[in-house]
């Protein structure tokens, strides 16, 4: 390994631009988020050190033994987030990027590219939601933020286009455009043009814009600021292994990343890298969205594969191995798709599923019974599905999954496999694991302590009510209700209703309490928003079958439902919600 003479920015960004800079697949995919890449273009310009690079020059007769992927130039959080396969010619030899990915794709999307995110709120199938966007530079002041001197700041169209004409704080410059200036003087040209010392720009500004734009123009087209060493040997072991090396200081690479670089060359027909980075972002989008990556994907594969060892190590990804899961990778992916179907008709989404590794016993089990596809919509397996929804909510409330998940997964594939076709052991995984310290048994004291105290924020608060609801319709989206509305629960709204200044403080301390909540369908929770709970119950119930119905259905208890009566309400209901709680959980 060399020190090699350093390069321009410009020039490495040319190189990536015709494709002779690529990514080997050991690399993990681009993460930066654009307030890092605007750091990184603030400490160009104030020349800090922004570390050395690690190179690696690859032989066109390597080619074919590994596989490699071309920068992102359009980053799209949605729609492209994964690298695109490199189409190597092999008329030339290639440098591949060992280190310091993260800052050439920065560099790169910064220079000449774009970056669209998801805003906030907005629904992410809505192409709306990932506006377009293009680094710029403030050339009349600095920073505002204390930790940055110069502005750089992502801008969409619209952000240029709504800027105030007589704005004299702010001049975007497009930072790419910088590479098309050939020396200083088109600086001062561009400046002359456009900024140039009148009654609209002030001397300090025009000055500042000069000194700014000129400072631009030498770190990305003259100064050498790209250090590098250079690695030519073309031992992919060895290379693997300064790899691993130089990348344990900074972002911890996964261990997916180096596994999917490993099956790419070891699949057949079939490239594993893109084969599972696909199929993750399939599963992220079933419902309200889910948050799985490769590490889930690559474990379950090797549990489904029914390996003696399904430790998440580079070991048991052997070639063979690797050939065995890509055999029955089609299975594998069916009955993960599946389980995701069923636990998202259970009324779960990403925000509520605590561990993904609750998933893989269902996987197993849909994969040993052969579920067909219509396992979750079919009226035939209703109490099957129910032993499954039960044995995952228990198993996500006593935190089963947390430490080492091995020692669960194991013996529960061992059981679901000794089952052979029949329904989901559930009886049998609750005595094998009784006594232990992954025991999904409930006591007394568990519904007491943990199940009862549960507020409206807490993340296995859903969990917990669909304990209650056993045959509840979970194919629409459900929301957690506040049965007496949570935003009545205001000082001057409880005074106003008669209330005793003791009695707002049990008001206001039990309004996000379990026993004033429920679960309804959405359009319904809608209707009712901050709607009186006695107004809208006897609405929504007119008659008195209807009532029972909804009081049954709810856990709620009969009374008069103001204000006035809400302690009583709330003890009450508590009352019912541990009888019920203690019916589907005492063994």
């Amino acid at each position: 390994m060399s020190y090699e003479t350093a390069k321009t920015v410009s020039t490495v960004i040319t190189e990536i631009d015709r494709g002779n800079y690529v990514l080997p697949s050991i690399q993990r995919e681009f993460v930066w988020s654009t307030n890092q890449i605007e750091t990184l273009f603030d400490s160009l310009m104030q020349d800090y050190p922004i570390g050395s690079f690690l190179f690696w020059q690859v032989d066109k007769e390597k080619y074919n033994e590994y596989d490699f992927y071309r920068f992102i130039r359009e980053y799209h959080e949605r729609d492209c987030a994964h690298n695109p396969k490199a189409n190597l010619s092999g008329e030339s030899d290639v440098i591949a990027i060992l280190d310091g990915q993260q800052r050439l794709t920065s560099l790169y999307l910064g220079l000449k590219g774009s970056y669209a995110e998801k805003i906030r709120y907005k629904k992410r199938t809505s192409n709306n939601a990932f506006p377009k966007k293009k680094l710029y530079l403030n050339l009349l002041c600095e920073s505002e933020n204390y930790s940055m001197k110069y502005d750089f700041s992502f801008l969409t169209k619209d952000d240029l286009m709504n800027a105030s004409e007589e704005d004299t704080e702010h001049h975007w410059f497009e930072v790419g455009k910088i590479l098309d200036m050939n020396d200083i003087g088109d600086v001062m040209d561009y400046i002359e043009e456009h900024i140039t010392f009148n009654d609209f720009y002030t001397k300090e500004k025009a000055k500042f814009a000069r000194k700014t734009l000129t400072q631009l123009f030498q770190v990305v087209n003259t100064a050498p600021t790209i250090s590098y060493y250079l690695e030519r040997n073309q031992d992919l072991d060895k290379v693997l292994n300064i790899f691993i090396r130089v990348n344990s200081g900074g972002t911890v690479l996964s261990y997916s990343d180096l596994l999917l670089s490993i099956a790419s060359s070891q699949w057949e027909h079939h490239d594993a890298r893109e084969e599972i980075n696909e199929f993750v972002d399939e599963i992220n989008c079933i419902g309200d969205g889910f948050r799985i990556n490769k590490d889930f994907v690559l474990k379950s594969a090797l549990v489904l594969s029914d390996f003696k060892n399904i430790a998440f190590k580079v070991d048991n990804f052997n070639k063979t191995n690797m050939l065995k899961i890509e055999n029955n990778w089609d299975e594998i992916r069916e009955s993960i798709r599946l389980a995701f179907q069923l636990i998202y008709s259970f009324g779960y989404s990403g925000d509520t599923l605590k561990s993904n590794n609750a998933v893989i016993p269902i996987a197993y089990y849909l994969k040993q019974i052969d579920a067909p596809s219509n396992f979750v919509e079919s009226s035939k397996n209703i109490d099957n599905k129910l032993k499954i929804r039960k044995w995952l909510v228990t198993s996500l409330l006593k935190r089963a999954f947390s430490g080492q998940p091995d020692n669960v997964l194991r013996p529960i594939r061992d059981m679901i496999r000794e089952n052979g076709n029949n329904e989901f052991p559930l009886d049998r995984i609750v005595n094998q694991f009784k006594g232990t310290n992954k025991t999904i048994v409930f006591t007394k004291e568990d519904i007491d302590e943990n199940l009862m105290k549960l507020q409206y924020s807490n993340s296995y608060t859903l969990s917990t009510l669909m304990l209650l609801y056993k045959g509840y319709d979970y194919s629409n989206s459900i929301h957690i209700d506040h049965i007496f509305p949570r935003s009545l629960f205001k000082h001057k709204n409880l005074k106003e209703f008669g209330l005793t200044d003791s009695d707002i403080d049990f008001c206001i301390s039990n309004r996000d309490s379990l026993a004033n909540l429920q679960l309804l369908p959405a359009l319904p929770n809608i209707e009712k928003q901050n709607k009186e709970f006695n107004m809208w119950f006897d609405k929504q119930n007119p008659t008195d079958t209807m009532k029972i119905q909804y009081r049954n259905t709810h856990y709620i208890p009969n009374m008069e439902y103001n204000f006035q009566n809400f302690k009583n309400f709330i003890s009450e209901r508590e009352s019912l919600l541990k009888i019920e709680f203690e019916k589907a959980l005492l063994h």
